[in-house]
């Protein structure tokens, strides 16, 4: 069939007019190449693509045609002496004449995505309509965007998981009405994001008149662990120990963020402010698959408040 006009427009064959009023209205805005100056060639490509897809399928009679013979149907000659016509009614014979993107856009918006030599133009945005007489212009803004956080603990971090979003928003129909829509967003927090992160869905915001819908926008946030600090790609643990073992060892039992049992034997004198760092056991780096930061054990020692003179005596003989 050549062109798969439903798959461009991202709908199904039985689609209704409202719903392919509606995904144009979509496709056009985030493919105009005014909102893509960095991909300016490509957009303009989709952009007319997505434009002739519309012409055909929001057509009665040009979709029709489509269904039953496809593309060629469409491209078939409108002379009969050049070959067989498609669509023929009676004594007049149906011919496909593509529309010009810009015809298209500025009859759904009211505006015209070209500059005045029929090029795409313009600063980003700005759309310059159809006039007769004085020129002027039509800027269509993008809403602020909208900001929400996600609050995940450390194991969530170090391990990655992924959040469910239920939103809603309020969308516009062709015919004008406002509606309220729900969507399912899919959150993949991947291990090693931290606090500040953040996972963009573009243009999810409420549809309003003349404006194009705000992005959403999920900020990732950290909530404070009972044993471990994140530093960066560190981690930190404050360990209170006693002046003896201090001086005569000990062992420190720790249960990693991965749950695993994580057994260190001290044999070091611990000093007060002593630390003790081991590596690639810290969060793991977002960008550096299977590399991870540090986890740094800081002692605190415990003095004793008193001595009894027994206690004294036997100090003094031990460190002489």
């Amino acid at each position: 069939m050549g062109v798969d006009y439903y798959n461009v427009l991202e709908v199904g064959r039985s689609a209704s007019d409202e719903e392919i009023k509606k995904s144009y209205r979509k496709l056009a805005i985030r493919w105009h190449p005014d909102k893509n100056p960095n991909e300016k060639a490509a957009a303009e490509a989709k952009f007319k693509e997505i434009a002739e897809a519309y012409d055909v399928i929001s057509d009665p009679k040009k979709r029709t045609i489509y269904d039953q013979y496809g593309e060629k149907g469409l491209n078939a000659s409108c002379d009969s002496q050049n070959g067989p016509s498609y669509g023929s009614s009676g004594s007049s014979t149906f011919c496909f004449n593509p529309r010009d993107a810009e015809d298209i856009f500025s009859d759904f918006f009211g505006s015209n995505p070209f500059d005045g030599s029929g090029t795409f133009g313009g600063s980003a945005n700005t759309f310059k309509p159809k006039t007769e007489g004085a020129a002027t212009s039509t800027r269509l803004r993008k809403a602020p965007a909208v900001e929400r956080k996600i609050a995940c603990n450390l194991e969530e971090l170090y391990t990655g998981t992924k959040r469910k979003m239920k939103i809603s928003r309020e969308v516009r129909t062709p015919n004008g009405q406002t509606v309220a829509e729900h969507e399912i967003l899919t959150i993949e927090v991947t291990p090693g994001w931290r606090k500040g992160t953040k996972v963009t869905f573009p243009e999810k915001g409420n549809e309003e008149l003349n404006q194009i819908p705000a992005d959403l926008v999920f900020i990732i946030d950290e909530k404070p662990h009972e044993v471990y600090k994140r530093e960066g790609n560190d981690l930190v643990v404050h360990q209170k120990i006693s002046l003896v073992d201090a001086l005569a060892g000990t062992t420190i039992n720790l249960v990693t963020l991965d749950g695993r049992n994580l057994v260190i034997d001290m044999t070091d004198v611990i000093k007060p402010n002593y630390e003790f760092v081991i590596e690639n056991e810290g969060m793991p780096i977002a960008r550096e698959p299977g590399k991870k930061g540090k986890l740094i054990i800081k002692f605190d020692v415990k003095f004793p408040s008193r001595l009894t003179p027994e206690q004294r005596a036997g100090i003094r003989s031990i460190f002489g």
